[in-house]
This record gives structure tokens, sequence and C-alpha cells, in this order.
């Protein structure tokens, strides 16, 4: 092996320990962590993301990177060598450009920002943490300076996330998206609702996780290298690929929160828990994009987990654990109720016809906020306005308003929530292909049986980590670009059979 490319590995290896290090108290702050110790953590947190940075972006890296430019040349595109390098050097040139002080500044505030939401939500006071949303955009702006020559103020913000997509794009993508979802959503809300009452019984938590956790641990999610925690926003963290970890929320007089909740996750986790061990501890060992990153929880989570093969294997099982709840409540009446449409309030609980209406609201907020054109004060009111507009139901308050999300109170705005839409249409894209290769899928998931989609999945898309970018992966596990035809075709229908349509 090249001598220069094994410290290269040695270097990139010792800077992921600190972020895995900072990961771990993030994790811990969201999770354990007592307030007390909030302003402490933001400042560890601050230190080790500007160690980290300063260890990356030291002139010594650049320098190994431009001694293996011939050793990148000679290698295989698709090799681990060649595609670390080509990572490394778009991830160095991208960080080069922001000063440590800045980050220093950033994750200190992050850490504040995060704990002023986790009281002002329950409260119902977003004017006690305006003035952190303030800092947040000013900070998201500053950032964006740093990358000059993009087309809109949110563009270096969207590519971090979602390489090579611009907020020209995503408008583009989603103006389309957006012609095909509203009819849909008018001819299902048109209709008398899915009974959903028994869902809202009460459920025990105890018995909801037991069920939940031996879900996912059918589904391919390795325990041994994971766990699962409670958080007020449930989230997947990673340390190693031998320790990738999920947080859940638990509502007891609501199944479907936890559980899906749970799913979701997994999803997520499995995919870092299926990258090559090979490429532990470099910049190989993540998902390639957010879009990417989200198509595998919503495909655990929505594809198979609300569909009515699954149900078919595992609703005598959660009868058996609430008996007295779900005893007499027929298949076909829970999986009508876990997907009822209907026009909500929070993202998170949506379906999956509405959902990207939410997303879509957050995308067009950020790029008003970056732009100038909204201010923070104006949030409330406009969230208010445009949920009436888009989905004909207003939050009664900003919990359940401005509010909900953790992510603009987590330290930025902006390439935020595009992700989640793109990984809408890739989930489906992903299991048509699975299906395609492997056409006895959805029989094998009515027996309970997830190894063939997951073995497709971990082949085509786990195991390469960053090795392709996005557009590249997607072309080659799927033989053709990002496409939302097979989504459309996917909810048009399920949903035309649950509804008449």
């Amino acid at each position: 092996m090249e001598p220069k490319f094994e410290e290269l590995q040695t270097r990139l290896r010792e800077i992921n320990d600190l972020e895995a290090a900072a990961a771990l108290l993030n994790w811990d702050q969201t999770t354990y962590m007592p307030p007390g110790g909030a302003e402490a953590r933001g400042r560890q947190l601050a230190t080790l993301a500007r160690v980290a940075h300063e260890k990356f972006t030291d002139d010594a890296i650049g320098r190994l990177l431009d001694d293996l430019r011939p050793f990148e040349a000679s290698q295989p595109y698709d090799s681990a060598e060649a595609s670390l390098l080509r990572v490394v050097q778009h991830d160095y040139e991208r960080a080069i450009k922001v000063p440590a002080a800045f980050l220093t500044e950033l994750y200190t505030h992050a850490a504040a920002s995060y704990e002023a939401w986790a009281r002002a939500r329950p409260a119902n006071d977003f004017n006690a943490v305006a003035p952190m949303l303030e800092k947040t955009l000013d900070l998201s702006r500053r950032y964006a300076e740093f990358f000059p020559g993009y087309e809109h103020i949110a563009d270096p913000l969207i590519d971090e996330s979602d390489q090579g997509m611009q907020a020209a794009s995503v408008r583009a993508l989603f103006r389309e998206l957006r012609d095909q979802l509203v009819p849909l959503v008018q001819a299902i809300t048109a209709q008398p609702p899915a009974d959903e009452s028994c869902l809202k019984l009460r459920y025990p938590e105890d018995q909801q996780r037991a069920f939940g956790e031996a879900v996912i641990k059918r589904y391919g999610y390795d325990f041994s290298r994971g766990r699962q925690d409670k958080t007020l926003h449930p989230y997947m963290t990673k340390f190693s690929i031998g320790d990738v970890r999920i947080t859940t929320r638990f509502n007891e007089h609501d199944l479907g929160d936890g559980l899906f909740s749970t799913l979701h996750e997994s999803g997520h986790a499995m995919y870092e828990q299926g990258i090559n061990p090979a490429f532990e501890g470099t910049p190989l060992a993540n998902g390639t994009s957010s879009g990417v990153h989200e198509s595998q929880s919503r495909l655990w989570e929505n594809i198979v987990g609300r569909s009515r093969s699954f149900w078919q294997h595992f609703y005598p099982q959660l009868q058996q654990s609430f008996a007295q709840q779900l005893g007499e409540v027929s298949l076909d009446t829970f999986y009508r109720a876990i997907n009822k449409v209907q026009r909500s309030l929070i993202r998170v609980d949506a379906d999956e016809v509405t959902y990207n209406l939410h997303v879509m609201l957050r995308f067009d907020f950020e790029l008003a906020l970056l732009e100038g054109s909204m201010r923070v004060r104006d949030l409330p009111d406009a969230w208010h306005e445009r949920m009436e507009s888009d989905l004909g139901v207003a939050p009664p308050d900003d919990r359940d308003g401005v509010l909900q999300d953790v992510h603009w109170y987590g330290g930025r705005i902006g390439g935020v929530f595009q992700g989640y839409t793109i990984g809408n249409i890739l989930s489906a894209q992903f299991y048509d292909a699975a299906t395609r290769a492997h056409p006895g899928i959805p029989a094998e998931i009515a027996q309970g049986e997830f190894g063939t989609l997951h073995g497709w999945l971990k082949e085509n898309i786990y195991r390469h980590g960053r090795t392709f970018t996005a557009p590249e992966l997607v072309q080659r596990a799927t033989g053709g670009p990002l496409s939302f035809a097979p989504y459309i075709r996917y909810l048009r229908g399920k949903f035309a059979e649950l509804y008449s349509l």
C-alpha cells in the first residue's frame, strides 16, 4: 500500500475519533444529560469541533492529497482508495473555507439553542427562543458566505446535505411533485376519514417498546451494535459501524407515535450498520446524502411497515400484546387507521400523502429566511397562514406550529428539509428496483421475512457508504436517475385501494 495513503488514513481516523466523541456528547445531551450541563456541553462540543476542524484543514492533509493524485489516477474509479481520496478532496476543499473560530461559535450556540427549544416548546413560548433563532439565521447566512459564487444563498447549505443539488433544482422538483400530490390529497380528504380510534387507547410504554424492538430486530437492526433510548425528537446517531444507536419517543395514547418512529430510525441505522467495515473511521463510512439516508428510513417505516402484507404477519402478534385494546379490532380497520390520510398539524405524524406538503412549507420558509424576505418574528403567523392554505388546518399554538421541529433550533437553517421529500421519492424507486430483481419480496414480507430486501439494500446501497454520490448510486442501483414516477405510482396504487378512488 502507498505509504502516504496509509498516513492519510491514520490522520482521518484520528479526526473521526474526535467527531465520534462529539456525537456521543450530543447523544447524551438529548437523552440523559441534566439541564444544568447545557452550558458546559456547548463548550465541550465546540472544543471538539474546533480541534477536529483544525486537524482536517492542516496543510499536511492538503499536501498528502496533492502527492496522492497520481496514485488516485492509477486506481479504478470505484475502488476504496480512489473513492476515499475523491471524497476527502471534496470535504477538504469545503472545510478550508470555514474558519475554526466560526465553528466554535456555531457549536456553542447550537447546544444552547437546543436547550432553549427544549424548554420553549412545552411552554409554547416562541418568543423565548426567537433571539436564538435569529442568531442561528445569522450564522447560517455567514456559513453560506464562505462559499461565494452561489446562485442562491441556500445553495451551499443544500449542497452540503445533498451534493449537487441547488435551491432551483429542488424548487423545480417540488413544484412538479406538488402538482401531482394536491389533487390526490383533495380527492382523499373529500371522503369520510378512516376511523383511527383504535390507535388512541392506552398502550403501556414498556409493551410498545418491546413490540417495536422485536420488529426491527426482524428487519435486521443489530442490537449487538446498537441500542434504543428515549428523546424529545427521535434520531439516529453513529459512533462507529459497531455502535449505531437510535432514539424514539412514546405516547401511551397514540400507538403509532412510538412504533413508527422506531421503524423509521431503524432504517437509518441499518444503513450505517451495513457500510463496508473496511471504511471504518474514514469519511467513506457514512451515508452518501440526506436524501438517500432518508429513503431508507421511509422505506422501512412506510413502504414496508405500513403495508398490508407486513401486518398480515405482525398484526396477530400486536393483538396478542394488546389484547384488551385490539382483540376485537379487525386487520382491515387497523390497516386503514395506520394509513389514515388527514390534514394534520405535525410533520412527523403526517400520513404519506400529505407529508411532503409539510416539507415544502419548511423548505420555502428556509429560503425566505435566508433571502431576507421573511423575518424570524414573522414565522408564527406565516406558519399559521401557510398551513391553512396548504393543508386546510391551522395550529392553535406555536407548540404544534413553528416550534414542532428541532432542526432549526439545533443550530442551522437551510439544507435541512429537502432530504425528507427526496428520501420519500427514492424509497419507492429503490423498493421498485429491489422487487424487480426479487419479485418474491412482498410475499416474504407477509411471512415476516426481510432477508432478501435487506440483502439487496446492503449490496446495492449500504455497503458503498460514500463511495458514490447520490446520483451515481441511484443510477447504479435502479438503472436510471432520480424519478418520482415510482413514488406517485406507489401512492396512487395504495391509496386508491384504501379510498376507492
